[in-house]
């Protein structure tokens, strides 16, 4: 078994590529909705359609991406190419997205689709290969945590920009009201920098494993990846914490601003809190999983979120500025923990059913979590649209006893249960370091070929991992 070490400077530009990607993800995260409704001008119900439907597109997107990904080899290798090709393209949709036409209604939904949808489609363009590269830059799984810890840990700081500077920005006097010019100019110096991010991550990383990819039909490859049971865990997972994580993080300006009574500056306040102890989270992280499993760590983290957000909601009340801001970064805070264990964990599941099966599915099996994230967001949004409306809220007036006891529920309890449903899953992963150690020796994967294992070393590994359960 070959182990590769990653350079930190190889770390800190595979981290960069995490930065660019989160320009879209904390502004769809934290801020779209909010710009939908407030600045764009649109209604929360035709908001949470959209959404929804948009995320259709993806059922088809992120597979065919995936399989691209599978078929194609260049000499910068199979996933680093497209961080080079679609950079630019990424940084346009992003500025296009945050524009605001001086159009009727009508009008304005037609190009909120349009843009919405090119956004979509650069993001699967990029994030897919992106959460590919850490499988083909080294196959020891300390190293693979390690990048991903430097990965996330930079992601947080692009979120922390985010939610710094463009709340600020978009509102400065410089505009004259004049929001939406605000937001343009904010996320258009958002996407110049998800460019420059982009180009660094190609030029710092190198592609060194050569996984032989089995092409397999479609239809074969699904049938593959739905006897990885560890990969169908991960779904889940993903789609159960994507939800509570953008419902949480998508209400967050509400409850800064009608919830708790703040202007523009207290709002941004209120996001960078959530987002600074999640960067805090991950530096904590990497140190835990060094001496405590990073699987236990995954669940009773994600119980631990559903606990503390039932106790904000019972707890705060409107205007209790201090107590709320102290409870959102322990939320924020714990919720992050298991962020590095579960992006090192795709990669170690294509292991994992390889290993079960005899034949490796990777374009796919990133692919379909890329679908489960953003099906994950598109549900969240949704979600978000429906209950804001279905509360009452109206947008730059005073909220109403109950949208405001709604704003509460879906900063707290209503993200909480997802992320306890996220726990209770995770019960039935077992791919521990040790386990996936002796997967690896089975497996013997060297830079150019991953030799398949016999019948009976899957079986004796299938041991090992539900005795690591």
């Amino acid at each position: 078994m070959s182990q590769h070490k990653l350079s930190q400077l190889e770390k800190i530009g595979f981290g960069a590529g995490d930065m660019a990607v989160n320009v879209v993800i904390s502004a769809m995260m934290l801020i779209i909705t909010f710009f939908y409704t407030d600045v764009y001008g649109m209604k929360p119900s035709d908001m949470a359609l959209m959404f929804l439907l948009v995320r259709v597109l993806d059922a088809v997107t992120d597979p065919l991406m995936g399989l691209l990904t599978d078929k194609f080899t260049s000499r910068w290798g199979r996933y680093r190419p497209y961080l080079l090709v679609f950079a630019v393209p990424f940084g346009i949709s992003v500025f296009l997205t945050f524009s605001t036409p001086d159009l009727d209604y009508n009008a304005k939904l037609v190009w909120a689709y349009a843009t919405y949808i090119f956004v979509t489609l650069m993001f699967t363009a990029v994030t897919i290969p992106y959460i590919s590269l850490i499988g083909v830059m080294t196959d020891d799984p300390k190293e693979r945590l390690s990048a991903n810890g430097y990965r996330l840990f930079f992601a947080k700081i692009a979120a922390f920009a985010v939610t710094i500077i463009v709340p600020l920005l978009a509102g400065a006097d410089y505009w004259q009201g004049d929001k939406a010019a605000g937001y343009q100019a904010a996320m258009g110096l958002m996407a110049v920098l998800a460019v420059l991010f982009f180009l660094f991550c190609f030029f710092t990383t190198t592609e060194r494993l050569e996984h032989k990819v089995d092409q397999q039909p479609l239809r074969q490859q699904f049938a593959l990846l739905l006897k990885n049971d560890q990969w169908l865990v991960l779904c889940g997972v993903c789609v159960l914490g994507t939800v509570g994580y953008v419902v949480r993080g998508s209400v967050a300006l509400y409850y800064a601003k009608y919830y708790l009574g703040g202007d523009t500056t207290m709002q941004s306040l209120f996001l960078s809190t959530g987002v600074g102890a999640a960067i805090l989270s991950m530096v904590a992280s990497t140190w835990i999983t060094k001496v405590y499993c990073k699987v236990k760590l995954f669940k009773y983290s994600q119980m631990a979120v559903g606990l503390l957000s039932l106790l904000m909601f019972v707890l705060v009340q409107p205007g209790d500025v201090l107590l709320a801001f102290v409870l959102f970064f322990l939320i924020s805070f714990v919720v992050d923990l298991h962020a590095p264990v579960f992006w090192s964990a795709i990669a170690e599941a294509v292991d994992y059913g390889e290993h079960k099966t005899g034949q490796r599915v990777a374009g796919l099996s990133f692919g379909g979590i890329s679908f489960c994230q953003k099906a994950g967001m598109g549900v969240a949004g949704a979600l978000v649209g429906w209950l804001l409306a279905g509360f009452g809220y109206q947008p730059d007036v005073a909220q109403s006893a109950l949208a405001l006891t709604g704003i509460a529920l879906m900063l707290t309890l209503i993200p909480g249960l997802f992320h306890y449903g996220v726990g209770v899953l995770m019960q039935r992963y077992r791919i521990t370091d040790q386990a996936y150690r002796q997967l690896l020796a089975e497996l013997n994967v060297k830079p150019a070929t991953a030799s398949l294992p016999s019948a009976a070393t899957s079986s004796a590994v299938e041991k090992g991992l539900q005795s690591h359960a």
